[in-house]
Formats: C-alpha cells, sequence, structure tokens
C-alpha cells in the first residue's frame, strides 16, 4: 500500500505502528502538535485537532488513516481533566470527519481508537462485541460519545472501524514498565482483591491486528484484545515468576486510593474488571503471536 495517516502518531502506540508499518507503506504521514523531524518515509505534519489549518491535504489519496489522538486518562479525574479527556477525543474525530468528507480522494480505511473500557465492571461475564454489556459511568460514557461522534457522520468512500483496545503491553512503553519496577521493588502482588481481570495485548499482535483488521476489511467495532484475560493476582504472579522475582507485597485497595492521589491516577486503571474477548478477530481467523500471558512476559523481559 502507497500511503498511511496517523494522526497523534508520536507516542507509545504511534511507535509501535510506525516500526510495524514501516516496510508495508511507501509513505507515513504522522499528524502532531509537537515540531518532530521528518525522514525516510515518515512524514511528520503539525495539526491542533481541532481545526483544518492545511494538514488536511495530506489525506488526499490515502489508503489508511488511524486516529490515536486522545488525552491520556492516567490521571486524576478532576473536573478539569474530565473536560479535556472527553473534548481530545472527540474534536479529534469530529475534525478529522470534516476533513475526511473534504477530500476529493479520501483515505480508503479509517481506523479511531476506541477502549475496551467501554464495557461494563465483569468478574464473570466475558465481553464481545455483540454481546459485551455498556454501562454508565464517566469512563463508559466518553468512550460512548467518542464512538458516536466517529459513526455518526457518514463517510461514504470511507470504511470506518472503531478500535476497543485494551491494556497494551509495550518493552518500551505502556502499562508494563511501571508494572515492572514496581514488581521488582517488592511490591508485585495482587492489586485490591487480585480478583478483577485484566485484558491486555502485546504490542506486536497490537500491530498485527490493526494490519490484519485493514487487510480484511472488518469495519464496525473490534476489540484489540488478546484471547486470554487474566485476573489481577494471576498476572502479577506471571509478571513475578518471568522476572525471577519470589514474592511481591499486595496492595489493598485503601493502599490504593491513598497511592494514586499521590501520584495523580485513579484506581480505576487496576481495579475495573475488564473481561474482554477479541471474537471477530478471532471469527475472522486471526492468529495471535503472544495469545498467552506467560509467552508475552517472556519476550517482553528478553533483551
Amino acid at each position: 500500500m502507497a500511503k498511511l495517516i496517523i494522526a497523534a502518531g508520536t507516542g507509545f502506540l504511534g511507535k509501535v505502528l510506525i516500526d510495524h508499518f514501516s516496510k508495508t507503506f511507501d509513505e507515513i504521514v504522522i499528524l502532531t502538535r509537537g515540531e518532530t523531524k521528518s525522514g525516510g518515509n515518515v512524514q511528520f505534519i503539525t495539526w491542533d485537532a481541532k481545526t483544518l489549518s492545511g494538514w488536511e491535504k495530506a489525506l488526499e489519496n490515502a489508503d489508511v488513516l488511524i486516529n490515536l489522538a486522545g488525552k491520556s486518562v492516567d490521571c486524576r479525574y478532576t473536573e478539569s481533566n474530565k473536560r479535556e479527556i472527553l473534548a481530545s477525543r472527540i474534536d479529534s474525530t469530529q475534525i478529522l470527519n470534516e476533513a475526511v468528507l473534504q477530500c476529493v480522494n479520501p483515505p480508503k480505511h479509517w481506523l479511531n481508537s476506541s477502549t475496551s473500557t467501554i464495557y461494563r465492571h465483569s468478574e464473570d461475564k466475558q465481553m464481545t462485541e455483540a454481546g459485551g454489556e455498556i454501562g454508565d459511568d464517566f469512563s463508559m460514557n466518553v468512550a460512548k460519545a467518542w464512538e458516536k461522534a466517529f459513526f455518526e457522520t457518514e463517510t461514504p468512500l470511507t470504511l470506518k472501524t472503531a478500535l476497543r483496545t485494551s491494556i497494551v503491553l509495550g518493552k518500551e512503553g505502556g502499562a508494563f514498565v511501571p508494572l515492572k519496577k514496581l514488581a521488582r521493588l517488592g511490591f508485585g502482588g495482587k492489586q485490591g482483591s487480585g480478583d478483577q481481570f485484566i485484558s491486555w495485548i502485546h504490542e506486536t499482535d497490537f500491530a498485527r491486528a490493526i494490519g490484519f483488521t485493514i487487510a480484511h476489511e472488518i469495519t464496525g467495532v473490534v476489540n484489540i484484545v488478546s484471547p486470554q484475560p487474566i485476573r489481577n493476582k494471576h498476572f502479577m504472579e506471571a509478571l513475578r515468576k518471568s522476572l525471577g522475582v519470589k514474592a511481591g507485597i499486595p496492595i489493598g485497595k485503601q493502599l490504593l486510593e491513598f497511592g494514586a492521589k499521590i501520584i495523580g491516577t485513579e484506581t480505576e486503571l487496576v481495579l475495573k474488571s475488564r473481561n474482554v474477548i477479541p471474537e471477530r478477530l478471532l471469527q475472522h481467523g486471526f492468529h495471535f503471536e503472544f495469545g498467552n500471558i506467560a509467552k508475552a512476559l517472556e519476550n517482553l523481559n528478553s533483551k
């Protein structure tokens, strides 16, 4: 394929996608708020994710558009941060809808970030795209509004897919790095009750799943998660084993709440049970390279 656009592609996930697709696409264009030097087949163009200012011309003749824009939820849910979390997702999605509709030759396929947090807390039922239950709290309402902003504008010449992504585990970014540090410091025990499920995906499979979705033209919503969600206590146990750490001090809910205030985050990120299954990927025949946590951790801890 010739041309890939990644909106907000300078973070951890953007770099994973650039590495994966660098040999697949002749041209990769990154829309970014910062100044970054272009090189090779990767070009950086400045945008503000809110207004049309010339960057939209880059969308002409693109094969694929991937939007990763959105303020990190790793923060305190103050009213100010809540507004920014919502606006950063809605504004960027709406302006991209406007830009796509203005194109003479718009992107053939647009994949927009969403989140597996759209499903309710569940320690029993597995959530699939067809049967997942969507609840009513701040995080879930943000996800619903995000997908509504994406799908409510029809783009007749552009396929649309919402990527309901789980925690992406990577060697140099995402949740794995701080969790590994925590385990090595001796605090690698269960968090809260430890019964909550973690839906996760290895960075390699994250990129491969997106490539597979593009190749098979899968539209609508797709769960970008591994096929084996794992309870927090078993995840932490597997992490300690992979690091050669014999024991880990558990961290109860009250201590988590205290620590979350200190470091400026929310306990929801570790206490919510995300029990999500990639049903549509599996139905289409996608094979995970790192489908179980032991294999994934072995790879992530290798040099």
